[in-house]
C-alpha cells in the first residue's frame, strides 16, 4: 500500500519533468505545441501558439462529438487514440502539419503514447 508521501513525491517528480520539458518546447503559429493532460477519467489535448498565448484547437475524451466513437470507457488507450486522431483532423483544418509534442511530464507510454501514435497516423509530424 502506498502512502501519501509516495504519491506526493510522484507528483513532484512529474512537475519537475514538466518544467524541464517546457524550457525546451515553445509553440508558434507555424509549429504549435500539442500538450497532453490526463486524468483518471479522461485525456485532454490542446494545440497552443505560445507566441500569442492562444489555444488553436482542443480535444478530449469527454466531448459529445467523440462519445459515439468511444467504446465503453473514456479512460483507456482506445479513447486516447480517438482523441489523437481528432486533434490531428482539427490541426489539418487549420493548415498545421508540423507540431511540437509536449507530454506535460507524463511518461511516454500507455494513453500518452496512444494519443501521439494516432496523431502521427492521422498526418501530424513531430
Amino acid at each position: 500500500m502506498s502512502s501519501a508521501k509516495d504519491c506526493k513525491s510522484k507528483v513532484v517528480r512529474r512537475l519537475r519533468r514538466r518544467r524541464t520539458i517546457r524550457t525546451n518546447i515553445y509553440g508558434t503559429a507555424e509549429k504549435p505545441r500539442l500538450t497532453v493532460c490526463r486524468s483518471h477519467k479522461n485525456i485532454y489535448c490542446q494545440l497552443i501558439d505560445d507566441s500569442q498565448g492562444k489555444t488553436l484547437a482542443s480535444s478530449s475524451a469527454g466531448l459529445k462529438d467523440l462519445k459515439g466513437k468511444l467504446e465503453g470507457s473514456s479512460s483507456n488507450c482506445a479513447a486516447a487514440a480517438v482523441v489523437g486522431a481528432d486533434i490531428a483532423e482539427k490541426a489539418q483544418k487549420l493548415g498545421v502539419e508540423n507540431i511540437q509534442f509536449d507530454r506535460n511530464g507524463y511518461k511516454f507510454h500507455g494513453r500518452v503514447k496512444a494519443l501521439a501514435d494516432a496523431a502521427r497516423e492521422a498526418g501530424l509530424k513531430f
